[in-house]
C-alpha cells in the first residue's frame, strides 16, 4: 500500500489535520447546543443554581474575613486603651467592688420605704369618662356661642 501525495489508500480520510478538527468541533458544539434546546435546565437552571451556591459561598467568606479584621482592630484598640488609662471592658480595673445582693435585704429596704397600710384614694378619670367629658365640653361651648 504505497500512498501518493493527495491519494491515501483510505479514501475516507482527509490528509488535512485542520478539516478534521473543525469537523469535531462543530459536532461536538452543536451536540451542545441540542443539549441546550432539549434540557432547558443544563442551560438555564444549573448555571443558575451554581452561581447563587457560589456566591453565597463566596459572601460568606468575604463577610467572616471582615468581621474577623474587625475583631482584631478592635482588640488592638482595647490594648491600647488598657495600657493608657488601665481600663477593661467592663470599666476600671479594681475601680470597684460588686456588693452582693440578696433578695431578703432588697425586700426590707423596700418595706421601709414604702408603708402599704397608709395610703389615700385617688380617683382619677378613666379614658371613657374623660372622652365624655371633653365632648360635653365642646357641646356646651357651641351651645352657648
Amino acid at each position: 500500500m504505497t500512498s501518493v501525495e493527495g491519494h491515501t489508500a483510505e479514501p475516507w480520510k482527509t490528509s488535512n489535520p485542520t478539516a478534521d478538527t473543525a469537523k469535531v468541533q462543530s459536532a461536538s458544539s452543536s451536540s451542545f447546543r441540542r443539549w441546550g434546546r432539549n434540557y432547558p435546565f443544563i442551560r438555564y437552571g444549573l448555571p443558575m443554581i451554581s452561581l447563587t451556591v457560589f456566591g453565597a459561598v463566596s459572601l460568606g467568606h468575604l463577610l467572616q474575613g471582615s468581621k474577623d479584621i474587625a475583631k482584631v482592630k478592635d482588640d488592638q484598640e482595647w490594648e491600647i486603651i488598657k495600657t493608657k488609662k488601665a481600663l477593661s471592658r467592663t470599666g476600671p480595673i479594681d475601680a470597684y467592688k460588686l456588693k452582693k445582693i440578696s433578695l431578703e435585704e432588697e425586700l426590707k429596704a423596700l418595706q421601709q420605704k414604702v408603708d402599704i397600710n397608709n395610703y389615700d384614694y385617688k380617683e382619677f378619670q378613666s379614658q371613657m369618662k374623660a372622652t365624655q367629658a371633653s365632648i360635653l365640653c365642646s357641646q356646651s361651648k357651641r351651645f352657648l356661642s
